[in-house]
C-alpha cells in the first residue's frame, strides 16, 4: 500500500489557459539567480534609490581555530536575516592572508562561498610592502573578494613615529589609488571616517579634506568608525556633503557589551565617552547583563533617531558576539527571517558561481561539502546539468575549514551516537532518533548525523511517520523530497524562487541498507518500471542502475513568469559515485574515528562500510501518490521471507 506523499498546489487566478499573466511582473521580487553579478556598491545604491534601510555587521579573525568554527557558526544565524555584507578586520602583525583557518583571508572567502554572504577583507597599510598588498589582493581575487575595506591601520604598540617602508604607503589615499591603479573596477572599495576626526589629524577639517582624498582616489563608500550620539554622525554627514563627498556613508555601530570592553575601545580608539552615559553605566558597571540592556537600549534609540534623520544603513561592530546586534535589529524592524528561497538548495555569494542553477540532489544537507568540491570549476551548470563525464571533485582529503563536526564536542558526539556500540540495531536507533527527536537509550537528544548537522527541513514531515519506520528496520535514510505537483512557489515548506510560479518535485529517497536487503530490491524494482534507481556499494563491486550514463534526471522544477523553466535539481550518476565516496567516508571519518581502531564500536561502523550499499530511488509519477515506500516494504518483507 502507498503512502500519499504528493502536494498539489491550487492554481491561481492569474494562470490562464497555460499562460502567466505579466501584467504585475513588474512588481515581482527576483529571487532567481539573474545570471549578472551586480556588485555592492550597486546593490546599496539600489537600496538608497528604493528606500529599503539595511545593514551590514563586522567580525575579527579569532585567535583559535575552534573559535573560527564558532564564528562561522555566529555569521550563519545572523546571515538568516540578509546582511547587506559582511566585513572581517585585519589583525596588527597577524598572518592575515595565509590558508591557515583563523586568517582574516580565510574568513572572509568562507563567508562568501560556504555562508552565502558578501564580504569585505579590511586590507591595511601597516606592516605590508607594495608587494605584499599586491600578492593579498592576487590572492582575495582568487578566492571570489570583490569588496576591500583600504586603511592606513594602526601602527604597533609604542610606535608613535611610525613611517611606512620604502616599498609601502603611508596612508589609505595612496592604498587606495594603488588598488584602482592595478585592479581598475574589480574591487569594490569602502575607506573609514571618523565622526569626531582622526586622533593623528590635526584638525577635524583637516580630516574630512584627507576623507574626500579619499573618495576622489577611487573609494565607493564610507563606512564611519564609531560614536556614542546620533547627532554626531548626522552632523559629520552634513560637513561631508558640504565640501563634496557625495558617495554613501554608512554609521559604524558598537553596541556597548560590557563597562570593561567600553573602556578598552575607546582608549584604542580615542574617542571620548559621553558623561551621560558614564554615569548611568557606573552604577551597574559590575552586572554585564544590565550593562548589556542598556547598551541595546541605547542602541536602539541611537538607531532610530539615525535611520529616521537619513541615515542609509547600519554597520554593526558585532564584537562576534550576535545577541545585542540581533535584538537592536528585531526592534527596528529589520531583521527579517525571509522564507523565500532563490532555489531550492543554498546559494554561494561567489561572483563566479552566479549563473549557477543546477546541481545533484545529494548534497542538499551539505552544500559548504559540494561548494567546496567544485570549487576549481571552469564553468558552473546554468540552465541544465549537462554530461558531467568530464567533471571532477576535489578531493575532501583537505576537507574545508569548516566541516560541520567541528563545531560538535567528541564528548557530544558520543553522547549522541552512542559510546558503545555492540550491534547494527545500535547505529539505526541513531538514525531513527535523530528522525523523531526523542532521547536515546543514554537519554540523549540526537541532534545530527554524519551526513546532516542540520535541523531537518520541513518538508521531511510529509512522510516522518513512514521515515522512522523504515529505518528501525534498517534502511537508513540521508536524503529524502516529497513530490510536489504544481505548488505556488511562495509555499513556505516547498516553494522557492520568484513570486507567482509553480513548484514540482518528484519523489525521492536516498538511504544506506545490507547487501541482502538490495538482492531483495533487485527483484522489486522490476515491478516499478517508472522509479530510477541507482544502487553502489563503498568499493563500486555492486553498480546497478537503469539511469542513462550520461543523461541526468531532473527532480526539482518550477515555471515563473518571464522565464524558461528552471530545473535546479537532478539525479546524475556520475555525479553519484563521487557522493558515494563522501557519504561512505563520513562513517568512518566522523562517525568511525570517534573509537578506537579495531574496537567493538568502530568494528560496528567498518562492518556496515563493507557490508551495506547506497541506493537512491526516483518516482518519476509525481502526480500520483508516490511508491516508493511501498517498494522498501516490499524488499523487506521479501528479504524475511528469504530468512
Amino acid at each position: 500500500m502507498s503512502v500519499m506523499l504528493q502536494v498539489n498546489g491550487d492554481v491561481k487566478s492569474n494562470y490562464i489557459n497555460g499562460e502567466i499573466d505579466h501584467k504585475d511582473e513588474q512588481n515581482i521580487a527576483q529571487l532567481l539567480p539573474s545570471h549578472r553579478y551586480r556588485c555592492l556598491i550597486d546593490r546599496i545604491n539600489d537600496q538608497i534609490q528604493s528606500g529599503t534601510k539595511f545593514f551590514s555587521v563586522e567580525f575579527f579573525p579569532p585567535q583559535t581555530d575552534s573559535g573560527t568554527a564558532s564564528l562561522i557558526s555566529i555569521c550563519d544565524r545572523l546571515s538568516v536575516a540578509q546582511p547587506l555584507f559582511c566585513d572581517v578586520t585585519w589583525k596588527v602583525g597577524g598572518d592575515n592572508a595565509s590558508d591557515k583557518p583563523n586568517s582574516s583571508m580565510t574568513i572572509a572567502s568562507t563567508i562568501i562561498n560556504y555562508c552565502g554572504r558578501d564580504a569585505m577583507l579590511h586590507v591595511t597599510c601597516v606592516g605590508q610592502t607594495k608587494s605584499d598588498i599586491l600578492k593579498t589582493l592576487i590572492k582575495a581575487k582568487e578566492r571570489g573578494i570583490k569588496n576591500i575595506l583600504a586603511l592606513r591601520g594602526d601602527p604597533p604598540r609604542d610606535c608613535e613615529d611610525w613611517k611606512a617602508p620604502n616599498d609601502g604607503f603611508s596612508f589609505a589615499t595612496d592604498l587606495v589609488s594603488f588598488i584602482r591603479e592595478q585592479f581598475g573596477d574589480y574591487f569594490v572599495i569602502a575607506v573609514a571616517g571618523y565622526p569626531t576626526g582622526h586622533p593623528a589629524a590635526g584638525t577635524y577639517e583637516e580630516d574630512l579634506i584627507h576623507l574626500k582624498e579619499k573618495v576622489d582616489a577611487g573609494a565607493d563608500f564610507i563606512i564611519t568608525q564609531l560614536f556614542f550620539e546620533a547627532e554626531t554622525f548626522l552632523s559629520f554627514v552634513r560637513d561631508c556633503r558640504n565640501i563634496g563627498i557625495e558617495c554613501p556613508i554608512i554609521p559604524g555601530i558598537l553596541p556597548i557589551q560590557a563597562y570593561q570592553s567600553l573602556q578598552n575601545i575607546a582608549r584604542l580608539s580615542k574617542l571620548k565617552v559621553p558623561q551621560k552615559i558614564i554615569d548611568t553605566i557606573l552604577p551597574i558597571k559590575d552586572n554585564d547583563e544590565a550593562v548589556r540592556n542598556y547598551g541595546i537600549d541605547h542602541g536602539i534609540q541611537m538607531c532610530r533617531e539615525l535611520l529616521n534623520n537619513g541615515a542609509v544603513g547600519l554597520h554593526f561592530y558585532t564584537l562576534n558576539r550576535e545577541f545585542a546586534t540581533k535584538t537592536i535589529l528585531q526592534s527596528l524592524g529589520l531583521w527579517t527571517e525571509r522564507p523565500a528561497r532563490p532555489l531550492p538548495w543554498k546559494t554561494s555569494a561567489n561572483h563566479a558561481r552566479c549563473m549557477e542553477d543546477v546541481r545533484p540532489i545529494f548534497w542538499s544537507s551539505r552544500p559548504q561539502s559540494y561548494i567546496y568540491r567544485t570549487a576549481d570549476w571552469e564553468e558552473f551548470p546554468n540552465g541544465r546539468w549537462g554530461n558531467s563525464a568530464s567533471a571532477s571533485y576535489r578531493d575532501l582529503n583537505d576537507y574545508y575549514l569548516f566541516n560541520p563536526r567541528a563545531r560538535v564536542p567528541k564528548s557530544e558526539l558520543l553522547d549522541m551516537w552512542g559510546s558503545e556500540l555492540q550491534c547494527e540495531e545500535d547505529v539505526w536507533d541513531v538514525f531513527v532518533c535523530f528522525l523523531s527527536g526523542r532521547e536515546n537509550k543514554n537519554g540523549h537528544k540526537v541532534t545530527c548525523i554524519p551526513w546532516n548537522y542540520e535541523t531537518l527541513a520541513d518538508e521531511t514531515k510529509c512522510f516522518m511517520e513512514k521515515l522512522i519506520d523504515i529505518n528501525q528496520r534498517g534502511v537508513l535514510t540521508i536524503n529524502s523530497q516529497p513530490n510536489v505537483n504544481g505548488l505556488d512557489s511562495a509555499d513556505p515548506v516547498h516553494g522557492w524562487g520568484n513570486p507567482g510560479g509553480y513548484v514540482y518535485q518528484k519523489a525521492y529517497l536516498e538511504f544506506f541498507t545490507s547487501k541482502e536487503n538490495v538482492e531483495a530490491l533487485k527483484s522489486v524494482l522490476l515491478e516499478f518500471p517508472n522509479v530510477n534507481y541507482h544502487i553502489v556499494d563503498s568499493r563500486c563491486d555492486t553498480d546497478y542502475t537503469n539511469c542513462p550514463e550520461l543523461q541526468p534526471i531532473a527532480v526539482t522544477w518550477g515555471i515563473f513568469p518571464g522565464k524558461e523553466i528552471v530545473q535546479p535539481t537532478v539525479v546524475d550518476p556520475v555525479a553519484f559515485k563521487s557522493w558515494k565516496d563522501e557519504a561512505f567516508g563520513l562513517w568512518i571519518d566522523d562517525w568511525g574515528k570517534l573509537y578506537s581502531e579495531g574496537s567493538p564500536s568502530w568494528a560496528v561502523i567498518q562492518h556496515i562500510v563493507d557490508h551495506y550499499c547506497i541506493v537512491n530511488l526516483v518516482d518519476n509519477d509525481f502526480p500520483r501518490e508516490t511508491c516508493l515506500f511501498d517498494i522498501v516494504d516490499r524488499m523487506l518483507a521479501s528479504r524475511n521471507r528469504k530468512q
